[in-house]
This record gives structure tokens, C-alpha cells and sequence, in this order.
């Protein structure tokens, strides 16, 4: 096993997931190149041999040659020098006592040399370094590093190294990786780029820790097939598991671009089965204004996402998608033609009841989409479908009934036309639009109808005034706004509650859905409207176009009750519908707000509350505190969401940062999830290590620990947190990465 560790330090920091590999500047061609040579002192002979005495300096092309002694050789172009020599050739630096070069072939040796190349800042020590020719050398019993300063942190010490800088690859012989003085790998052989290039090799070990699986290494090979083709495999050993084998191909090309992922873990120790995820996407363009694409997603059993929190299948993708779609489209329409199935990765309580329903497969779905703008002043555009709903499967959480029948086929049909005025202080946009919708219900309960229409026109009116002013906030000139706003829709009523629910759900009540016509997602019902939503926002605009707070408040007035509803817990009894407030914006330079809560007047509470506030007074100094309050959601104990987040990245010590989330439920009272970590960022490394805790189903978390060393210029040992951080802490910024100002 350690052999097998002391091997992967190759091919480091190159950019797993970049898609092209750049391309390497030529250097210029010095063959026929004039050689200017300068010194106090010349003796010798001018056609033949010149012997160059105190400041010499030889320069052809981009290679440069100073010391203090100097024989140049014209016949063979060749310069043989002495004391304090140093060379710069191609931007690579090189110091030494005594130097033989031939500047035709590139072919010569310094010794006692110090070396500098300019690719990656990489430098070190030798005995003597043979040039073989202006790409090729070897370094004789030397040293590398990319840290600064004659006593580095970490360096690799070799009987011989090979350096290719044509291909920015560098080869260690019986080399030896030295962190803080300390051996901690060594091989035969040790690759590692000199650049960012991507090159096939053996990547960096990944180590890992969950309560579920033990202890993980995985060790992967990377091919840089071509520069638009890659395949990486990685093995990775699970301890009280076995060994699973996982593959990534990518692919791009002019027309088309994919990637598929795959994992399988034979014999599972501890559950006696095979394990196997895959995950494939593919997009083409087969001819001018048709595509297709897929996205497949396949996994063996209910407890993976649970089993293999770092694999393909993370904990929140439960739903996973089966879809492949042909796309055809002119200038202002398109038609697309998909089939789509689903895997539901089903999860249950403490009871073992299912609690995941299964979407309908869509086998086919068939859409057409038009539409154009300014035909003399009015705005059309034509939605049109047709789909055959299927639930082939027994769905354990919603059953068969009238609503939920075994499957069926819809089309519709839904063309609008609009008349937008927009003028500098105001808008107003008249609209009208009919929806059309046929259902034949396949297998339906005896006795129940099996075809189902409607036919409903909906009329609506958007208006909104906009005024400014000149004002001032904290001090500061800015322009405040004033934005009344003001829209009607009206629908008539029409009797759905025998229609299927193929697709449809109660739309969630935000700003953006307040001027939406239909209150419910999908297309199995209407809502019947006679209503007027009325909203205001002010803002705060400095000079530059930041917006230093927003402030708004929006109501639905409903002059009848709607009559349409998908069951009895959606039923509307009040003339109004809850209140919208919200107030966001960068209140300074290190403080954000963005705050939104809906009040209910008729019961006197609130239903739903988001809050959060950020303070980032520097770059990788931030935290962020949440409060979340929502009335509609409940757990499984049938308690509604109520909880804090709190989440940040800070300096705590000279080089140290902390980093760490706690999601607390306040109805629960426990942490919900969890993340810890501490970073260290010295000269030419950093060390980080993180713990996380996660929820993987309702009644299951998974405990994680990243471990890694980073090694500039060379490799990173370990399992990267940095996604998990990103994830976690809104604002983390990687402490080895240039500081970063956001855009606010």
C-alpha cells in the first residue's frame, strides 16, 4: 500500500474538468539567429576562437549567457564559460560555476547549477544538469520545489531528473517527496507537470471517511486522449465494502458534446448485492435547427445515495431521470419530441412507509412553441402539446383513483396575444389567451369517465408607473424609485375536479407568482380569477447602478373566491390573499441583506419567513446567518420548518481560517446539518481538513471527513472539501486563490 501511495504524485494540478486542452505557445525559431557577444576584454582569434574576459555576455535569440570568463567557439558556435555563470534561455533561469553549451543544438552541462523555470516558478538545486537539447535536460542529484527561499517547506529530492519542457513534464528517478523535512512519499519514478497543461498519468490519491463505508482510497488514472477527449478511471477501495471501480469519459466535439459517469461495486459486503450507478449526458446538433440530447440516470438500489454520499447519486437526487429529446426549430418556433421515464430512489419513515411519490413517464411529450414580437404593436405566441402519461409501476405513496388514474393522453392548445405600451414612466400591457385541453384516461375505475375538456379564455391587464428622485442614504447621493404596479386577470369558472393530475401543483406564492394568471404549475387545471394583485417596490440605485436596498410589498384581492382547487387544503375563503414583504440589497460595503416574509392577515401569523444577512468586510472573511420559517412545510412528526443557519469563513490566526455550518432546527431542537473545518495557507502549501454531517434520507445522516494537503505546483493529496465549502458557505473563497473582490 505504500508503494501504491508513493506513486500518484503525477499529473497534479492539472485541470480535471477543463474540455479543451490550451494550446502551448510555439517558441520562435533561433536557427538562423545572429550571436551578439560582449565583454571588457577580447583576445583570440575573430574567425575562429574568441577568448572574453570580465562581464562577458553571449546572446542568441531568447538564450542568454553572462559570467566572468567566456570562450566562444565560432566554427562550432559553441561558448564554454566560467565563475558566476548564469543563463536565461527561454525564460528559464539557470545559475552555476562552469557552463558548456552549444548554441546551435542546445546540447551542453553546467555545474553546481540553481535552476528557475518560468512555467510554474519551480526551482532547485543539482550537482549538474545536462542539456540534451532546448527542451530536454537532467538534473544530476538534485532537488524541486516551487517554494520560496533556500529553505522550502516541501521539496522532492531525486538521483536524477528528467525535464521535458516542450511537453512541461518533469520525471523524478528514485525520488523522494519531503514535507517540513519529513519523508512522506517515494517511488522509482515521480511525474509531475511543470505547468497547467493536462497530461495522462496517475492523479493524486483521494482519502475519505464516512460512518457508512469506513475508510476510502481511491487511486484514479487520468488519459488525455486528445484534446477534446478524455477518460478518467478511478478505483477506490471502501473498507468495510470492497473495491469499487468508476469511470468518467468526456467528449466534445463541433456538433457534439457528452460526458457518462459510471460506478459498480461488486458484492457489496455488507448488503451481498451489486451496487451500480450511471449517469450519461449527450448533446448534438444533427442538422441545421435540430438536436437531440439525453440525460440518463441509473442507479441499483433505494440506499444508494444513503451507502455513497461521495458518488454519482448525492442525497437530494432521489428523482432520477430517464430523457432523450429530439429539438427542431425555425426563426421564431420550435418543436420538441421527448420521452422521459423516472427511477425513484424511494425513501420511508420510522413506520417504513414509502414517502416519495413517482412522477408520470412521459411516453412521448410532444411541444410546439411560436411566437413573435411587434407585428404592428402586438405580441402572439402559440403553446401547444401533446403527451401520453404513464405510471407503469405500482406507486406505493399515491394510488390509482380517478385523479391519479394508471395513465392517459392530453393536448393542448394555448395561443395569446398581447399589446405592450412602454413608455419611460409607465407600462401597460393588455393580454388575452385560451387554453384548449382534451384527456382520454386509459384503464380508468369502472364506471368513472374516461374523456375529459375545456375550453377557457383568460383576459389580463399589467400596468406600472415608475418614478424617481434625487435622494440621499447613509450619506450617499443616490436615485430612489417609487414602482406602483398594478394587474388583473379574470377567468371564468369551469368545473376540473374529475381531471386527471398528471403534472400539476399549488404554485409556490412568491413575488414572481403573484403576476402569473394561473396559480397552480402545470397544465391539469385552471384557475377560475377574478382578482387584482397590487404591488409596490422603492429602490435605492447608487450612481454606478448598485442597488443599496430594495424595499416591497404586494397583495392578491380576490373580488370572487376561486372555485378551482385541488383539494380541501386548498381552498381560498377570503377576499385577499396573504401579504408579500420583502427588503433586500448591499446596505454597505461588507454588509447584504435579503429578507422576504408572507403574513397572514386573517389568521394573524406568519406563514413563511426567509431572512438572511451577510457580512464579508474582506476577501475570505464572510458569514452568513439565515432564519427560515415555513407554516406549509411539516416533517414527519408534523411539525412546520423553523430553523437557523449560520455559516462562515474567517481568519482566526496568522494563516489559520475557520470555516463551519450549523443548520439548527428550533421545532426539533438538533442540528439538522453540520460542517467544521480549519484551513492552513502557508507560501507553497495548504492544509485543510473539514468534517461534515449531512441528512441522506429522513431517518438517515452521513458523517464525512476531507482531509487533504496541497502541494502548489505539484499535487493535492487527499479528498478536495472545497465543492462541499462552496456549497455550504455562500462566499467562501479558496484561501489559495488571489483574493477576490465580488461584485455587489
Amino acid at each position: 500500500m505504500s508503494l501504491l501511495v508513493a506513486s500518484v504524485v503525477a499529473a497534479a494540478s492539472m485541470p480535471m474538468w477543463a474540455m479543451a486542452q490550451s494550446a502551448k505557445p510555439s517558441r520562435a525559431d533561433d536557427s538562423n539567429a545572429p550571436t551578439t557577444v560582449q565583454a571588457e576584454q577580447m583576445t583570440g582569434r575573430p574567425d575562429r576562437v574568441i577568448n572574453l574576459d570580465n562581464d562577458v555576455d553571449l546572446v542568441r535569440g531568447q538564450t542568454e549567457v553572462q559570467s566572468d570568463k567566456a570562450t566562444y567557439r565560432i566554427i562550432e558556435n559553441e561558448v564554454e564559460a566560467h565563475g558566476c555563470v548564469r543563463m536565461n534561455r527561454y525564460g528559464d533561469k539557470y545559475t552555476g560555476d562552469d557552463l558548456l553549451l552549444n548554441m546551435d543544438t542546445g546540447q551542453g552541462f553546467i555545474t553546481k547549477p540553481t535552476f528557475r523555470f518560468k512555467s510554474n516558478d519551480g526551482h532547485g538545486s543539482a550537482e549538474q544538469i545536462d542539456f540534451e537539447d532546448e527542451e530536454h535536460a537532467k538534473v544530476i542529484t538534485g532537488t524541486y520545489t516551487t517554494c520560496p527561499g533556500t529553505k522550502p517547506d516541501w521539496y522532492i529530492k531525486s538521483s536524477r531528473l528528467d525535464i521535458d519542457s516542450g511537453g512541461d513534464e518533469a520525471v523524478a528517478h528514485n525520488g523522494i517527496l519531503y514535507f517540513k523535512s519529513v519523508p512522506i512519499l517515494g517511488a522509482p519514478s515521480l511525474s509531475f507537470p511543470l505547468s497547467d497543461e493536462r497530461r495522462s498519468g496517475v492523479l493524486p490519491p483521494v482519502l475519505a471517511t464516512t460512518n457508512k463505508g469506513g475508510f476510502e482510497l481511491s487511486v484514479p488514472y487520468y488519459f488525455n486522449i486528445a484534446p477534446n477527449r478524455d477518460l478518467t478511471l478511478y478505483p477506490n477501495l471502501i473498507t468495510q465494502r470492497g473495491l469499487q471501480m468508476g469511470a468518467d469519459a468526456r467528449y466534445l466535439g463541433t456538433t457534439y458534446s457528452g460526458q457518462t459517469k459510471l460506478e459498480f461495486l461488486p458484492d457489496d459486503r455488507l448488503t451481498k448485492t451489486n451496487r451500480y450507478a450511471v449517469q450519461s449526458i449527450h448533446t448534438q446538433t444533427l442538422a441545421p435547427g435540430l438536436s437531440m440530447n439525453w440525460n440518463v440516470n441509473v442507479a441499483s438500489d433505494d440506499q444508494y445515495p444513503d451507502d455513497f454520499s461521495h458518488s454519482l447519486t448525492q442525497a437530494s437526487q432521489r428523482l432520477l431521470n430517464r430523457e432523450l429529446d429530439l429539438t427542431y426549430g425555425g426563426s421564431f418556433w420550435s418543436v420538441v419530441a421527448k420521452a422521459s421515464r423516472y427511477q425513484v430512489l424511494q425513501d420511508f419513515d420510522v413506520n417504513g412507509t414509502p414517502l416519495l411519490a413517482r412522477p408520470y413517464d412521459r411516453m412521448p411529450q410532444v411541444t410546439f412553441t411560436a411566437a413573435k414580437q411587434d407585428i404592428f404593436g402586438f405580441d402572439w405566441t402559440v403553446n401547444a402539446e401533446y403527451a401520453r402519461f404513464w405510471n407503469s409501476e405500482l406507486d406505493p405513496v399515491s394510488k390509482q383513483s380517478a385523479l391519479l388514474p394508471l395513465g392517459g393522453d392530453r393536448i393542448y392548445i394555448n395561443p395569446q396575444l398581447s399589446y405592450p405600451i412602454i413608455r419611460p414612466g409607465y407600462f401597460l400591457t393588455p393580454k388575452i389567451q385560451f387554453d384548449a385541453t382534451s384527456y382520454h384516461i386509459a384503464n380508468n375505475q369502472p364506471g368513472a369517465h374516461n374523456d375529459f375538456s375545456r375550453v377557457l379564455p383568460t383576459f389580463s391587464v399589467d400596468s406600472g408607473l415608475i418614478f424617481e428622485r434625487n435622494a440621499k442614504l447613509f450619506g450617499n447621493a443616490i436615485t430612489q424609485t417609487l414602482e406602483p404596479r398594478l394587474f388583473y386577470v379574470r377567468t371564468p369558472f369551469h368545473d376540473q375536479s374529475q381531471f386527471p393530475l398528471f403534472d400539476t401543483s399549488a404554485a409556490d406564492f412568491n413575488f414572481a407568482q403573484i403576476f402569473n394568471e394561473n396559480r397552480y404549475v402545470g397544465h391539469d387545471r385552471i384557475s377560475d380569477a377574478n382578482q387584482l394583485t397590487a404591488a409596490v417596490v422603492s429602490r435605492f440605485i447608487e450612481e454606478s447602478g448598485l442597488e443599496r436596498l430594495r424595499l416591497g410589498i404586494g397583495q392578491r384581492l380576490y373580488f370572487t373566491e376561486p372555485r378551482v382547487k385541488l383539494g380541501a387544503a386548498d381552498t381560498i375563503n377570503t377576499s385577499r390573499s396573504d401579504l408579500l414583504a420583502s427588503a433586500g440589497g448591499q446596505l454597505t460595503s461588507a454588509v447584504g441583506i435579503d429578507n422576504t416574509v408572507q403574513y397572514s392577515q386573517s389568521n394573524q401569523q406568519w406563514v413563511r419567513a426567509n431572512s438572511t444577512i451577510r457580512f464579508q468586510p474582506a476577501p475570505k472573511k464572510v458569514v452568513n446567518l439565515a432564519f427560515r420559517l415555513d407554516h406549509t412545510n411539516f416533517d414527519l412528526n408534523k411539525k412546520y420548518l423553523k430553523q437557523i443557519d449560520l455559516s462562515a469563513q474567517w481568519p482566526i490566526a496568522q494563516r489559520w481560517y475557520g470555516v463551519g455550518r450549523a443548520n439548527y432546527s428550533l421545532q426539533e431542537k438538533k442540528t439538522i446539518e453540520g460542517l467544521l473545518g480549519l484551513e492552513y495557507k502557508a507560501d507553497c502549501w495548504v492544509f485543510r481538513m473539514v468534517a461534515q454531517r449531512i441528512p441522506t434520507s429522513s431517518q438517515r445522516t452521513t458523517t464525512g471527513y476531507f482531509f487533504q494537503l496541497e502541494l502548489n505546483g505539484l499535487s493535492k493529496i487527499g479528498s478536495d472539501p472545497i465543492n462541499v465549502l462552496r456549497s455550504s458557505i455562500p462566499g467562501y473563497q479558496n484561501i489559495n486563490q488571489p483574493d477576490t473582490v465580488f461584485n455587489r
